[in-house]
């Protein structure tokens, strides 16, 4: 009975739920036309809404103030909800008039009744969407700088004076732009995340956001637009269909209403904020720009209003930080460890990536004997020790592959010969790639030099090679790790080890034995204390051989040059004990470059004729050389240079030197026993001297007339002559007048012991002119007379804008420099001492650099500088309080 009432309860129950399954599934179908109506109106009132809520929040952020998040998430949904509404629209099944429930089981009615299904619950979402879009407030006052923290890795050391520095600067209004330079590995990063996580620990809630982006090598406008726009939480799918104009723009409206700082990590090359989108930041926005970069030259472009190099640690901090990552469990395992990591530490010559990673590796090895094996490893070849080919050549190797140009790529390799800390001479540098053949000479020596220098820019601007503060203009010097990477690029990364033989300053007294000579392309053991070249090595390929510096060279073997064919460059300088040349050099029949300076040699062998390739040589300060035969047969010789040698130039050497119809560029010194006279009558001749020193000629009746065609020369001194005058000779002068400017190139005149001499009026005619060096000239009154100027002062010559040092020394009868003060902008130092007569300086309160680095006077006698009579009272104000007492 019981399950009888059970069963028919069941029945009914059942019944009702397939009369209402029928009637929602006949309404879904029934319906559609009307409800894809009710989805279309629905939808376009809800787009009315977000338009007006959407104009209302901008309005408000335009004000100052802030959205609100849960605004900015309807806005969101709105836009989803849309992109689906679109597609139920674009999917209307084919077939859309009324089906009876006849056709129920039809695939065409199946179809319709999920459709409906589709359009009712989309409908249902858009209307609860549309009555969830009525918001009283849209924004709200910023209460704190949108900063996210970044992780930074703990023990950062000797960062604190430049952190301070960088921001200091950066709560400048003036400040908009900062760019953070250095080489790779150098801590760019972590100082660039210092400051980001400064502005939220320093409670500077002048921002209204600070974005990072991650911009790297191979990122592009889209991808850094991206990234900015998760930031501002604009992404979706509306926003993945937008091109990069679009995104632009977005990216800007929303970004012109916030005070922002935008900081870029890793830049590479110039990034057009334009095109990203960033308004521009100034002084009226108050944003701010920070980026780092491996490229100086990036810097530059990007209009940076700060630029600061991120530089290697301080020795005491990179050994603090070594000796954290090694750890004192290990630096106590022995008492000659710390003595050692002390050492190792300084191999990593301050580059906090090979500090951490060494540290790392040397922080698990705690016998003696593993650490000693360290130091050998980093000393010999360091690319074999542990990391370094994984975790530091590879990030330096970016900067590498990131130069374009192949020649820049030479040119790197070629600075790994130096010895570590070497600074190398840049005009050093630069002959080597030209007569090596990685900068093409045939177009002209000063061309080929301008592409050189050109070419160690760019590697500075890299942080691939660094200047020498002290000599900034002549020298540059690697990175040590740099220098390894070089090295392990040369050695085709390390397979090769034989192709580069560098071992310079490494204490030899005999040449390295190689297994295989043949393989050998270039070869440094330049800075040692070899003496002797001897056998017949079988160098093949050797193209390249320095061996300069080795003081205890005194003898090279008639074969050693025998199977060296192909060698094109050979420095044997700065050899004071080598005397003599084997008479086999003749064997060198593709040298090109020869460099004999400053040796002990006394005369160059017969074969030295045969050396019909040579297009440089060098044999400056080679002060026993008295015989050179054979100068006539080196007709492609280019570069000749004998200043301080022992060569007396007579009427033979004239007419030789007139022989080598090639030659661009001539040094040379001319004493009183030579043919003034006949050289200077060889204007092709005076037209190659770059570097000239005149000693020991008496011409006190006529004077010394120099050509207005020496527009090449860029050294002038003048050693104990009795000369009464120094004149222009105006006889091969195309405008036979002084109008405009002679001399060019002149930047260094040294004058020194010149009896008779009254004056240097010349000198104003030399625009370039850098450096002026007198002293012990009893008789000279003027270094520019008024009265012999009058020419140069009628045209409107300016004299002496590029002077950066003048020194004046024991010159007793000196009674002015020039009559009136001039600019000196490029001024840094005047020396004047044992000059009593010389009262006045030409100079007043505009005049020479300013600042730190601003014109320095130095003397010796506290009488001369009291009864200096300056220009006036402003003037003295200025320049006595940076006189310095020598």
């Amino acid at each position: 009975m019981g399950s009888c009432i059970s069963l028919s309860l069941s029945c009914d129950q059942c019944t009702n739920q397939v009369f209402q399954w029928l009637c929602i599934r006949r309404g879904y179908i029934h319906n559609l036309e009307e409800n894809l109506k009710a989805l279309e109106t629905t939808m376009e009132e809800l787009q009315a809404n977000r338009d007006d809520l959407s104009k209302r929040a901008e309005r408000e952020e335009g004000k100052g103030l802030k959205r609100l998040s849960q605004i900015q998430v309807w806005l969101t949904r709105v836009d989803t909800i849309k992109t689906q509404v679109n597609a139920i629209f674009s999917a209307i099944p084919v077939g859309s008039q009324r089906l009876s429930l006849c056709g129920f089981c039809s695939m065409n009615l199946k179809s319709r009744y999920r459709y409906g299904k589709r359009v009712f619950l989309m409908l249902k979402e858009v209307e609860n969407l549309n009555s969830g879009g009525d918001f009283e407030v849209v924004a709200e006052q910023a209460q704190a700088s949108e900063v996210e923290e970044r992780s930074i890795q703990p023990g950062i050391v000797g960062r604190d004076t430049m952190l301070k520095k960088a921001w200091d600067y950066l709560i400048e209004d003036c400040v908009c732009i900062m760019g953070l330079h250095g080489m790779g590995g150098v801590g760019k990063t972590t100082f660039l995340t210092q400051i980001n996580n400064k502005f939220r620990h320093d409670g500077y809630v002048r921002f209204d956001i600070v974005i990072w982006i991650v911009v790297s090598k191979d990122s592009h406008t889209q991808k850094i637009q991206d990234e900015i726009a998760n930031k501002l939480g604009m992404v979706g799918a509306e926003w993945n269909k937008k091109d990069k104009n679009q995104k632009a723009c977005d990216i800007h409206n929303v970004l012109k209403r916030k005070t922002f700082v935008l900081l870029l990590d890793d830049i590479w090359e110039k990034v057009n904020l334009s095109e990203i989108g960033i308004p521009f930041p100034n002084t009226e926005n108050g944003c701010k720009v920070i980026f780092t970069t491996r490229s100086q030259e990036v810097c530059r472009r990007m209009g940076v209003n700060v630029e600061m190099e991120v530089q290697c640690l301080a020795p005491n901090d990179a050994l603090d930080l070594f000796l954290k990552k090694v750890g004192e469990v290990t630096l106590q395992s022995h008492p000659d460890i710390p003595y050692l990591a002390n050492m190792i530490a300084r191999k990593c010559y301050g580059l906090p990536l090979a500090l951490n990673v060494i540290g790392e590796t040397m922080s698990c090895k705690r016998t003696i004997q593993e650490w000693q094996h360290a130091v050998n490893v980093l000393t010999s070849y360091a690319a074999e020790f542990s990391g370094m080919e994984d975790e530091i050549l590879p990030i330096l190797k970016y900067s590498y592959d990131n130069l374009k140009d192949e020649k820049v790529k030479l040119c790197l390799q070629y600075c790994s010969l130096f010895p570590e800390d070497e600074r190398i001479y840049k005009d050093e540098l630069v002959n080597y790639l030209i007569f090596e053949g990685v900068i093409d000479g045939d177009q002209g020596i000063e061309k080929a030099e301008n592409q050189g220098y050109e070419i160690i820019g760019t590697l500075i601007r890299a942080s691939l090679l660094i200047e020498d503060e002290r000599r900034a203009l002549y020298q540059v010097y690697m990175h040590d790790v740099v220098r390894e990477m070089a090295l392990w690029i040369a050695s085709d990364f390390g397979k090769q080890k034989d192709n580069f033989i560098v071992r310079g300053r490494a204490g030899l007294c005999e040449t390295p034995k190689v297994k295989d000579w043949k393989v050998v392309r270039r070869k440094s053991l330049m800075s040692n204390k070899i003496a002797d070249l001897s056998g017949i090595p079988e160098c093949l390929h050797l193209t390249t051989l320095l061996m300069q510096k080795n003081e205890a060279l005194s003898n090279i073997s008639n074969g050693f040059f025998r199977f060296m064919s192909k060698l094109v460059v050979l420095d044997l300088s700065y050899n004071r004990n080598l005397s003599e040349l084997p008479e086999q050099i003749s064997d060198l029949v593709s040298l090109q470059y020869l460099n004999m300076s400053k040796t002990n040699i006394e005369c160059l062998p017969l074969g030295f004729r045969e050396l019909k390739k040579l297009r440089y040589l060098n044999l400056e300060f080679t002060w026993n050389l008295s015989r050179f035969v054979g100068l006539s047969s080196l007709l492609d010789l280019k570069v000749l240079r004998l200043r301080g040698s022992g060569v007396s130039l007579d009427v033979s050497k004239v007419e030789e030197l007139q022989v080598l119809e090639q030659l661009e560029i001539l040094t040379l010194g001319i004493g009183y026993d030579s043919c003034l006279v006949q050289f200077l009558s060889s204007h092709r001749l005076i037209s190659c001297i770059r570097d000239l020193e005149i000693s020991g000629l008496q011409l006190e009746s006529s004077g010394i007339s120099f050509s207005t065609t020496m527009n090449n020369l860029q050294y002038l001194d003048f050693l104990g002559c009795t000369i009464s005058e120094i004149k222009i000779d105006l006889t091969y002068s195309p405008l036979r007048n002084l109008m405009s400017p002679c001399f060019l190139s002149l930047s260094h005149v040294y004058v020194q012991g010149c009896k008779s001499l009254r004056e240097l009026t010349w000198l104003m005619f030399a625009p370039s002119l850098t450096y002026i060096d007198v002293e012990f000239s009893e008789q000279l009154e003027y270094i520019i007379s008024k009265e012999k100027a009058s020419v140069g002062e009628e045209s409107g010559i300016v004299p002496f804008l590029k002077l950066k040092f003048l020194r004046l020394s024991n010159v007793p009868e000196l009674k002015n420099i020039y009559w009136s003060p001039l600019p000196f902008p490029c001024l840094k130092t005047i020396i004047a001492t044992g000059c009593p007569n010389l009262k006045r300086l030409p100079l007043n309160s505009k005049s020479g650099l300013e600042g730190e680095k601003g014109l320095i006077i130095r003397y010796r006698e506290k009488k001369w500088i009291e009864g200096v009579e300056w220009e006036d009272e402003a003037t003295k104000t200025r320049f006595l309080s940076s006189c310095v007492k020598v």
